[in-house]
């Protein structure tokens, strides 16, 4: 070929390409023009400098890396040009220069130093390769350096440069790893705020434990000022401040994640404001901002929103409320702003004490006792066994809504009502008066999530355990003395033990990353679903000692339930904040199908709603039923959650709320009467509530710290294990009472039935290939389900 029909070529190349192809086209004109600088050597310089640049920062989990896919390229309407300026390639020989190249230690090192692991490498190069070989035509860059190697004019080297674009390619992370890594360091928040830092503000911190006045005399504060926030940690106190503030005579507007609503006749914002604390406003000035619960900082899932509200909000006085075990890390954190903590201890008001005997039989209860259950099977089985006594209880447990729980509550605390006994779990820790005069632990062990989203069974911890206690004798309620005892004797010195330890001092704050951060981030990998994006971000995050970043499983699962829908980025991450129970179908297929209408551009109107819901509802004949209509109720928070970011999409709020209302009058009349459902669903074998002792301190030091610290692997999905039938109807099957006993998780159980089907699975096939059986013995073939 001329050398005039070869520059023809060249000139035809777009001008931003030239030079990137120089150094292939040098390399195809070598055996013409002499020698030229060595590729591998230059990239190897390039490589060197890049790493010291981004030098000191931790190594990242390439396993989090998701290969994109990169097409063949099909045949080119201009030709085959570097099949013009050189020959078509011999595909067997390019085979063969192509797993030289990837044998090469020096290119494995090289493709080291700019971030491909040997995994990342191995995918890269089968990705590569699959490219070369499958492609009609390649550009001629690398079709002109191939055709050298293959001639012997060029090094094998001299690929690393297009194998090193083709890996950025399907793996775009490695061309950006240091901006990536500029959007996820997370390690300054206070200057995250600066409306906040603009201000000097007055920390004050309330400490005390449950039922000491604390937050009274923060709320007192509150009442006074010309502006204020309230910031708690439930929608019920979000509600009790909200109505006690109006009832002082202080305007006061409502604003949870559902509920807006403003007090002024002519709709203008009020001066205070009590929300939940995932709600407030970082941006607004007050004189007064009160923050309930502060210890919850440290929570796993939620910390974030503690945190957020304690560097970010614009108050002159800031009023933080909780437990003693907050108080350093909080000055800590106060410390890099420039603000002191004034710190005010209180005590407890009413005394309250540990009884030296346990209950041992349900016979024992006397009015004003309340049972304290970790599961809803104890719920429903203690119930029952009340019921049977002639004595009738209340129930609250964590899915109710608010207006039920309230309902429940005020049938217990109502001294003109029969009932003198209630029944609940861990939900009474904070939000509702409780007028309870002995709190019974009816067991000790409470299954938890862990900052990784692993679930664990443990004993209850002494924070937790001091909330609960707190709730006996409370200062406003008709027992001025409170007493704490337990369900087993087995379980009272460890209940005591539990009690006596000091508290645990909290040592960091929970962040979470904004919207904008993940836009930043998918702005340099458009094409990486949210899920990998946030695993990726967290990954990159660097956190100050004092932080850490919260676990984000919830957002992560609903990233993934609706990724094949197609939605902006800020749509999707609102739709993926929306917080739901994945414990229930229903919701979550209702998230999927709500944003399935917001895609299509159709608003969820009110009709749509009560035909999707199937309304109008009936009552409840059995648990099953109730826990259908709670899951309902989360589908309408679901609505009007969404109600108040997209309001076009979802107009019809205040017809959803009165739906919600009526919903919740339906599930009331159900709760009222749960024992009769607990009665239908024993006779229907829907519930099997077999009563056994709860887990005992005996088994807590030795078997089931074991089982606790092997269940750490175990991912909390929610789903209801399906039993063995037992041999005996009458009885429980080992599987239930272990789980019943705390030893064995629903997941676990399910998991141990897979392993077990995939075992008699391959013991079939292992039987039918050898012709033989056991001991000699041929069987008939049964059917599927026969084993």
């Amino acid at each position: 070929m001329s050398f005039s029909r070869c520059a023809l070529l060249w000139a035809r190349l777009p001008a931003g390409r030239q030079a990137g192809h120089r150094a292939a086209i040098c390399s195809a004109l070598r055996p013409h023009f002499g020698p030229f600088p060595g590729l591998l050597g230059q990239v190897s310089v390039l490589a060197t400098a890049s790493s010291s640049a981004s030098g000191g920062s931790k190594i990242p989990n390439t396993s989090l890396f998701v290969p994109l896919t990169v097409k063949p390229q099909g045949p080119s309407a201009d030709g085959d040009v570097g099949a013009e300026l050189t020959r078509p390639l011999d595909k067997n020989e390019v085979k063969k220069v192509l797993d030289k190249f990837y044998k090469r230690k020096e290119v494995q090192k090289l493709g080291a130093d700019y971030g491909l692991d040997a995994r990342l490498f191995h995918q890269a190069f089968i990705s590569f390769r699959n490219y070369i070989m499958q492609s009609h035509s390649l550009d001629v860059d690398i079709h002109i350096v191939l055709n050298d190697i293959c001639f012997g004019a060029a090094h094998v080297d001299d690929l690393f440069p297009f194998f090193l674009r083709h890996a950025k390619q399907i793996f775009p992370v490695l061309d950006c790893k240091d901006d990536l890594r500029k959007i996820s360091d997370l390690r300054i928040p206070p200057n995250w705020y600066p409306d906040a830092r603009a201000v000097q503000r007055k920390i004050i911190f309330h400490s005390g434990p449950t039922n000491s006045g604390k937050t009274y005399h923060a709320i007192q504060k509150y009442f006074s000022a010309k502006s204020g926030v309230y910031c708690g940690p439930l929608k019920l106190l979000a509600h009790e401040i909200f109505e006690k503030s109006n009832a002082a005579g202080v305007p006061c507007d409502l604003v949870t994640g559902e509920e807006r609503v403003t007090v002024q006749p002519d709709g203008k914002q009020a001066s205070h404001v009590s929300c939940t604390v995932e709600m407030c406003s970082v941006t607004t000035p007050y004189e007064v901002a009160v923050i309930d619960e502060i210890q919850m900082i440290r929570d796993p899932a939620r910390g974030w929103a503690w945190t957020r509200a304690l560097l970010g909000l614009c108050a002159e006085e800031v009023h933080l409320c909780g437990e003693p075990a907050a108080i350093d890390l909080v000055t800590e954190l106060m410390y890099t702003t420039g603000e002191e903590v004034e710190v005010r201890d209180y005590k407890r008001l009413t005394p309250i004490s540990v009884l030296d005997h346990a209950l041992e039989s349900l016979d024992n209860l006397r009015p004003g006792d309340c049972i304290v259950c970790f599961s809803k099977n104890d719920i429903y089985s203690v119930s029952r066994q009340i019921e049977i006594r002639g004595l009738e209880s209340a129930v609250i447990y964590g899915s109710l809504p608010p207006g039920t729980k309230l309902a429940q509550a005020k049938k217990f605390n109502d001294p003109s009502d029969p009932c003198k006994i209630l029944v609940a779990t861990d939900a009474i820790g904070m939000g509702l008066n409780l007028s309870i005069r002995r709190i019974i632990f009816y067991s000790l062990i409470k299954p938890t999530i862990n900052e990784k989203g692993e679930k664990e069974l443990e004993p209850i911890t002494t924070s937790q355990a001091l909330q609960i206690a707190g709730r006996a004798g409370r200062f406003s309620s008709q027992f001025k003395e409170g007493e704490v005892t337990t369900m087993n004797h087995e379980d009272l010195s460890l209940l005591k033990e539990i009690l006596k330890r000091p508290v645990d001092p909290i040592t960091a704050a929970g962040l979470h990353p904004t919207a904008e951060q993940i836009e930043m981030f998918a702005y340099h990998l458009p094409d990486t679903t949210l899920s990998n994006l946030i695993d990726i971000f967290v990954d990159f995050s660097q956190v100050d000692g004092q932080y850490f970043v919260c676990n984000m499983d919830d957002f992560k699962f609903s990233a993934e339930l609706i990724q094949h829908i197609p939605l902006s980025l800020r749509v999707r991450y609102i739709f993926c904040t929306a917080p739901i129970n994945k414990k229930q179908p229903f919701v979550c297929s209702s998230l999927l199908q709500f944003a399935r209408q917001y895609s299509r551009n159709e608003p969820l109107t009110f009709a749509w709603l009560r035909r999707y819901i199937k309304w109008p509802l009936l009552p409840p004949r059995n648990i099953k039923d109730l826990m259908d209509l709670e899951a309902v109720h989360d589908v309408l928070d679901l609505y009007l959650w969404l109600s108040y970011r997209f309001m076009d999409m979802f107009p019809d709020a205040s017809l959803i709320r009165d739906l919600q209302k009526e919903l919740d009058g339906i599930i009331q009349d159900g709760v009222h009467n749960i024992t009769k459902l607990i009665k239908v669903s024993e006779k229907h074998k829907l519930l099997n509530l077999e009563s056994f002792p709860s887990v005992s301190q005996s088994r807590l030091s030795g078997a089931l710290k074991s089982q606790a610290r092997r269940t750490r692997g175990t991912k909390a999905l929610g789903s209801k294990a399906t039993e063995p039938p037992s041999a005996n109807a009458g009885e429980l099957s080992l599987a239930s009472r272990l789980v019943q006993q705390g030893l064995l998780t629903p997941d676990m159980l399910k998991q141990l039935e897979k392993e077990w089907m995939t075992q008699q699975t391959e013991r079939s096939k292992e039987r039918t290939e050898s012709g033989t059986h056991p001991k000699g013995t041929r069987r008939k073939k049964k059917e599927p389900d026969s084993d």
